[in-house]
């Protein structure tokens, strides 16, 4: 993840580790989480209350695998919320979401002695940098469906926001999901007030926003700010040469084999010509 000095931005990307927990971690006043988890499952009916769950999953935890950001919580009505970040491309990163939706489908289960008449919604809702669905639709829903398209089950629900695919303009924006989808993508670049949309003075996003500006932050927050940044760039450089050390590992392999050209092994572990021939040279060199 782009580590980011306070000097140089006003405001905290929303997409950071920290703005995430500034803003959809806020325990001290939710608004801005639940009028986003409304926009983005398509609700009519506003969510009055919020209550995260930290015994399930910690409110903001890095993964070092994938740099992924985590909150889950539930609404009055018991409607069961996960909300992962992921910066990084992740092609295969709907299995990730299966797989936190069915531990928490089980746990459900489990907890009201396997009695599946009253289950109550899952959500499990994902904003992704890169784009990895064959759509155009930045903003997925899907569910359990028949192969005629016909619903099936709406019990869990995957959604997902690919932040790239958005290019709406401020000036055409209506609904609140477009309004969160934009401020997630620009928000950073805004560098003086006069160059805000008019619905960032709606109360919910103006809430979000004032917690992500480095202008009103204290000394201890900005104190926690540089910590994290700090921590959270050492993070993503020991995952490079983790991902650097596994593909290296494997294109020695593959030489060792010499069952595959240099261009078949640069595609097959999705790394460069030159990429190969270096390891090729280390290898020989030993």
């Amino acid at each position: 993840m782009e580590t980011l000095e306070t000097s140089d931005y006003r405001f905290i990307p929303i997409i950071s580790d920290y703005g995430f927990k500034a803003t959809f971690g806020n325990e001290t006043n939710t608004l801005f989480l639940r009028r986003s988890l409304q926009a983005l499952t398509k609700s009519a009916i506003p969510i009055r209350d919020i209550q995260f769950e930290k015994n399930a999953f910690e409110a903001l935890t890095i993964d070092s695998r994938s740099g992924i950001y985590d909150l889950a919580c539930t609404d009055e009505k018991g409607n069961q919320f996960i909300v992962e970040m992921q910066l990084a491309h992740s092609p295969n990163f709907i299995q990730r979401m299966k797989f936190y939706t069915l531990h928490k489908f089980n746990t459900l289960v489990e907890r009201g002695q396997f009695d599946y008449s009253n289950l109550p919604k899952i959500y499990c809702i994902a904003f992704l940098e890169k784009s990895i669905l064959p759509t155009m639709n930045y903003h997925t829903i899907a569910n359990l469906r028949s192969e005629s398209g016909e619903l099936v089950d709406s019990q869990i629900s995957f959604i997902i926001i690919e932040l790239a695919k958005f290019d709406i303009e401020a000036a055409t924006i209506q609904t609140d999901l477009e309004k969160l989808i934009f401020t997630m993508k620009t928000l950073h670049t805004v560098t003086e007030a006069t160059q805000y949309p008019a619905f960032w003075n709606e109360e919910w996003l103006k809430k979000a926003i004032d917690e992500l500006d480095t202008r009103k932050m204290s000394p201890e927050e900005r104190f926690q700010f540089a910590r994290i940044t700090a921590i959270n760039a050492e993070a993503v450089n020991e995952e490079k040469r983790k991902i650097e050390e596994m593909k290296t590992e494997a294109v020695k392999k593959a030489l060792i084999r010499q069952k595959l050209s240099i261009e078949e092994i640069a595609e097959d572990n999705d790394v460069s010509i030159d990429f190969v021939l270096s390891v090729q040279n280390q290898f020989e060199d030993q």
